[in-house]
């Protein structure tokens, strides 16, 4: 009797580390042939690679089961361990309902049903001073490598928790402890305060290298675990896991831009946008880089220092040395110095390399003795050398974090006005510095005391107050429904009748027709016209159907804004503010349509953001969109500050009446609308936009004719 020689598990390897030159492929070999035959039949315990793409899937099934808004937690925990295929089975079986004659599907986007994350700060009020945040810091270099903006990133988490929040950082590391801990940590529940999601890349402004699959599926486990409040990616205008997590987050964001050199992704204007659209701070280390991160990415900067630790770089006792910040390009800046220091017998220079494989100088042979080249790449490297120089020259094109440790170690910095056209002037300031001690030692105390209020401290005492400041944004938690006793209709918010220009539906007819096809209540929202609907709802009266009168503005520059509930008609041409307060002096509900259809004219991020609380209800499907990735794009905004969402078909023919709609309570009034609406479904019966649009021209083309 034979038996056939068992298969021994395969782990999944996400974010290995290259071996030689297997690679990969030597990593997923490894286990396999680490394990005997007789292991191999005897081990039931999968690996833990395995576990995490199990861990995945049951991640995937919880947001496949919220199928509709305000879903119950135990819907969730119902089908958490069920299998994907039969929860697939059970969406088809609940999301189709009838009304009258007609059948409609639950919009099932799992955003509809997030809202912030259970356990939360957000559920415990995020906008209190007392409530320790969950935030998350994400940097696209490697945290295996020195670099600026990891030394930023580390600063200000550590001062961070100081304060008592709970910091993540997420980024891609070449170490393979590192990423083992990384492993670790998303299976045990993000329970770390370094997570490495995979094997670094390299980045650079001019890449266009997209993160790796595994990395990316790690983030979006990561920020689907962490249930974060915020998450805050440094440096996201480079292809990398900060631009992703941004992108992809449904917590509060907030970007920060280190270097005018790295604003060069993603190269599309759309696209930039987009990542606009889901940004609610934007923050950067100079002025220089908020000006120029303005020109591709507009709104209003917060600017922060870099940070300094200023216990690392504690000024210690100064003798005659100098410390210039070497770069091979530029020669003249060099050459200068070494003018200036042949003249000054009783100093000495370090030229100090920051980056990698930058080279080596070349030095005259009169000054090889007090001059020599250090490489310090890393704070702590720099830290005993500044310690001791009385002088620091910066690279033209050098890093703002080390002249801002010189400055905080109590170098006097030669850097004149000018230097850059005329980089003799740094010998000549250089020169002055060294024969001038009293002039020296002023400063030195001048430099001590600028840096005072840059450490990491500060830094984060500002991004706390920034974090606060947002925290308002996002809404709280809806309540019980307090209309639980009405009966459910099919609302319909957003149709045109024959008073708007491009659209030639009666409004008898309409009253008619929503009737017939099992509409409890529609809302009129003729462009720049009220007429329609005051009609409508008069030829309603004695009906069963609800009319809610409602105008679509047309604004200055910032898309169309609905009003609900008006009494009288809002003039076109208004900006985007001056229209909701025309709304609002009658009374009436603010409500924005299709906030993200790049094909027409909508809000700019800005705009959409300072207007927030403004916004009543905010639609999330409109049936007459040609790409659903703009209604998806309004759910995962809506989810994210937790909003009132409407929808509706948009209707400019009779046919396309009722392709969008909500399942809402009956309601009485404005507020008992936005009462219904805290419980409301989305529902959506699709149908050809080919077809609606057609019927649309022919229905213009009779008009013409007549």
């Amino acid at each position: 009797m034979s038996c056939s020689k068992p298969t021994p598990w395969i782990p999944l390897i996400v974010g290995c580390p290259k071996v030689g030159s297997g690679g990969a492929a030597a990593c997923a070999r490894a286990p396999a042939s680490a394990m005997s035959p007789k292991a191999a039949m005897t081990s039931t315990k999968p690996p833990r690679a395995k576990r995490l793409a199990a861990e995945t899937v049951r991640q995937i099934a919880i947001s496949r089961s919220r199928i509709r808004v305000g879903a119950p937690e135990r819907a969730i925990s119902r089908n958490a361990e069920k299998p994907i295929h039969e929860i697939k089975r059970e969406l088809t079986d609940e999301s189709v309902e009838s009304f009258g004659n007609m059948n409609y599907a639950h919009v099932s986007d799992a955003y509809l049903s997030e809202g912030p994350a259970a356990g939360t700060s957000s559920d415990r009020g995020l906008h209190s001073d007392n409530v320790a945040l969950r935030i998350c810091l994400v940097t696209p270099f490697a945290w295996s490598q020195p670099h600026d903006v990891n030394e930023h990133v580390a600063g200000v988490a550590e001062e961070l928790r100081a304060l008592g929040h709970s910091v993540t950082i997420l980024a891609s590391s070449n170490r393979a402890r590192d990423l083992a801990a990384g492993r670790r940590a998303l299976l045990d529940g993000l329970d770390a305060e370094l997570v490495a999601l995979g094997p670094a890349m390299p980045i650079s402004r001019r890449s266009r290298i997209g993160v790796p699959v595994g990395a990316r599926a790690n983030l979006s486990l990561a920020l689907a675990l962490g249930h974060f409040d915020f998450v805050h990616g440094v440096e996201p205008a480079l292809p990398s896991l900060s631009y992703l997590a941004l992108r992809d987050s449904q917590a509060l964001t907030v970007a920060t831009f280190v270097s005018p050199d790295r604003l060069g992704y993603p190269p599309g204007r759309a696209q930039r946008e987009r990542l606009l659209a889901r940004l609610d701070a934007l923050v950067a280390t100079s002025p220089e880089t908020a000006e120029a991160a303005a020109a591709r990415f507009p709104g209003t900067y917060t600017v922060v220092s870099p940070g300094v630790d200023l216990e690392l770089f504690a000024p210690g006792r100064k003798r005659n040395l100098a410390v210039l910040e070497w770069r091979p390009a530029e020669r003249p800046l060099v050459r200068s110095v070494l003018r200036a220091l042949d003249e000054l017998p009783e100093w000495e220079l370090v030229l100090l390399r920051t980056k990698p494989l930058t080279g080596r100088p070349t030095i005259p042979r009169a000054l090889r003795g007090r001059v020599s080249v250090r490489t310090a790449r890393d704070g702590e490297a720099r830290a005993p050398l500044l310690a001791e120089a009385a002088i620091f020259v910066p690279a033209l094109d050098g890093l703002a974090r080390v002249s801002l440790e010189a400055t905080a170690a109590g170098c006097a910095i030669a850097a004149p006005p000018g230097t850059h056209t005329q980089p003799e002037l740094a010998g000549a300031e250089l020169a002055r510095l060294a024969e001038d001690a009293v002039f020296r030692e002023r400063r030195q105390r001048a430099a001590i005391e600028s840096a005072s209020g840059q450490s990491f401290a500060a830094v984060a005492r500002e991004l706390d107050g920034l974090y606060r400041s947002l925290a308002g944004r996002r809404r709280p938690s809806r309540q019980a429904d307090r209309l639980a006793d009405r009966d459910w209709i099919l609302c319909d918010l957003h149709m045109h009748t024959s008073w708007s220009h491009d659209c030639t539906v009666d409004p008898a007819d309409l009253v008619m027709y929503a009737e017939a096809i099992g509409l409890g209540a529609i809302a009129v929202t003729d462009h720049n016209a009220l007429g329609g609907a005051l009609e409508t709802a008069e030829l309603a009266r004695g009906h069963d159907l609800v009319v809610v009168s409602g105008e679509e503005v047309k604004t200055d520059s910032q898309g169309e804004v609905i009003g609900l509930f008006l009494r009288e008609e809002i003039p076109r041409g208004l900006s985007f503010g001056d229209t909701i307060a025309a709304i609002r002096a009658q009374g009436g509900l603010v409500y924005l349509p299709h906030p993200f259809d790049r094909l027409h004219s909508i809000p700019d991020p800005a705009t959409l953001h300072r207007h927030l609380a403004d916004i009543d209800v905010f639609e999330v499907y409109n049936a007459r969109l040609l790409f659903e990735g703009y209604n998806d794009e309004a759910v995962r905004f809506a989810s994210k500050y937790n909003l009132t969402v409407g929808a509706g078909s948009d209707a400019h023919v009779l046919q396309g009446v009722g392709t969008g709609a909500l399942r809402m309570r009956a309601f009485d009034g404005p507020e008992e609308f936005l009462l219904s609406l805290r419980s409301a479904h989305v529902l959506r019966r699709p149908r050809s936009l080919v077809y609606l649009q057609s019927l649309k021209w022919m229905a213009q083309a009779k008009e013409r004719v007549r």
